[in-house]
């Protein structure tokens, strides 16, 4: 892929990773010109982080924070680790991201979990790396001044511990590498890789079984706080952007049909806790300043705010009142039908306000287990033509493991036990 120049390069990663990345500050303001109510999406750097990286999940309209435990939980709750009924699994995952747009950008993950003895809790680790494919960086008339691939990834590690007999509760530690530039020089600013460290809190609920409609049932309850982390910078101005604070959280409904059908339904709600764009004065286009060089903010918050701060006013911060701030969640749910626990069929849907975003699309998979081994598909169908995120494959590969089994006194015993 070759750019004219060098900040059209920096603004094509930016559109095909989503990855927030500017040093101009007028290119972030929002004016009067541009009415309440158009778009005004919320942007943050790293947004990989947020991207489903399992098939299973990816299937169910990206909806997991609340469905059984299995291995790839480190990213949709740790804590339903706690009640997972195996002893270690690992799970690697391929996404081939924006097919639509290049062919070279792909999000691997790699997650591993093992279950502590004596129910001390379980523990687990991730990896994902986002690779944005070849650039070749030109100067102003065209002359090649180098050529990069834009990489980021985390690494996180994760704890988990049963509470009770429904309750459990975990979390994750999370180091973050972003290098889009190769630490060329944008604008006389010299550009560095950037660096972050974040944590989750996640909790997960998961009732007795009792009968719905005259079926064995499970309900289940999921919440989890991910990326609460510092801010990361990418120049030497200074300037630092919020990583994807997220807030999660929804219920699921499992119900054993009869002995070889079962259908599992969940649904997942998202809110980004960091600041909404505000709207700023302006004249003829072009954004007022106040006498300390200051924009002069129209409509919303300054969103120039600590961490903590920004995450408390992202709930009320929006410059077109609660109907923005309620346009700001997403939602994505979906269905997995198993049959005799080998074979799965899953459906779903996401839907995010066209003023954030406007991602709208049907995903479908299925999956096929043979003892230990495990493999899952999903394929994503907006509901509407020409989508960045058309034709959309994810393939996941799982092992599971159960704990040995006691043989020290085999003289004498139960064959049968």
């Amino acid at each position: 892929m070759t750019i004219s120049k060098i900040k059209s390069a920096l603004i094509l990663v930016l559109i095909v990773s989503e990855t927030f990345f500017s040093f101009s500050v007028n290119a972030q303001q929002l004016t009067t010109k541009q009415l309440l109510g158009q778009l005004n999406t919320v942007t943050t750097a790293v947004p990989f982080l947020l991207i489903t990286p399992d098939a299973r999940a990816g299937a169910m309209g990206d909806a997991g924070v609340a469905t059984s435990p299995d291995v790839n939980s480190m990213h949709w709750n740790p804590s339903k680790y706690g009640f997972i009924d195996k002893q270690m699994g690992v799970s690697m995952s391929v996404t081939p991201w924006l097919r639509e747009l290049v062919p070279d950008i792909n999000l691997y993950n790699l997650t591993g979990f093992y279950k502590l003895p004596k129910n001390v809790g379980t523990v687990a680790a991730s990896l994902n790396y986002f690779s944005l494919g070849d650039i070749t960086f030109t100067d102003m008339v065209g002359n090649t001044i180098g050529q990069f691939r834009p990489n980021e990834f985390s690494f996180d590690v994760g704890f988990a511990k049963k509470l009770g007999d429904h309750f459990s509760g975990g979390g994750a530690l999370r180091f973050i590498h972003s290098n889009l530039t190769g630490n060329i020089t944008v604008e006389n600013a010299q550009t560095h890789a950037g660096n972050s460290v974040a944590g989750d809190i996640s909790g997960y609920y998961q009732s007795s079984e009792k009968e719905i409609g005259g079926k064995k049932s499970i309900i289940r309850f999921g919440v989890l706080i991910s990326n609460m982390g510092a801010k990361i910078s990418y120049s030497s101005t200074g300037q630092k952007d919020f990583i994807p604070i997220n807030l999660k959280l929804g219920p699921s409904l499992h119900m054993q049909l009869d002995e070889f059908n079962e259908l599992n339904f969940t649904v997942d709600a998202n809110k980004l806790l960091v600041p909404t764009p505000p709207i700023y004065k302006d004249s003829a286009g072009i954004p007022l300043k106040d006498s300390q060089g200051n924009y002069i903010i129209w409509k919303g918050m300054d969103p120039n705010v600590g961490i903590v701060s920004g995450m408390l006013q992202s709930f009320y911060d929006a410059p077109g009142g609660y109907r923005e701030e309620l346009n700001e969640i997403t939602l994505g749910g979906g269905m997995e039908y198993w049959y005799a626990k080998q074979f799965a069929l899953r459906a779903g849907y996401f839907n995010e306000a066209n003023t954030k975003g406007g991602r709208k699309y049907f995903t479908f998979g299925l999956g096929v287990r043979w003892t230990v081994f495990t493999l899952d598909f999903s394929y994503l169908v907006p509901d509407h033509v020409r989508n960045p995120l058309q034709n959309t494959l994810r393939f996941t590969l799982l092992f599971n493991f159960d704990a040995p089994k006691n043989t020290a006194n085999t003289v004498g015993s139960d064959p049968k036990k």
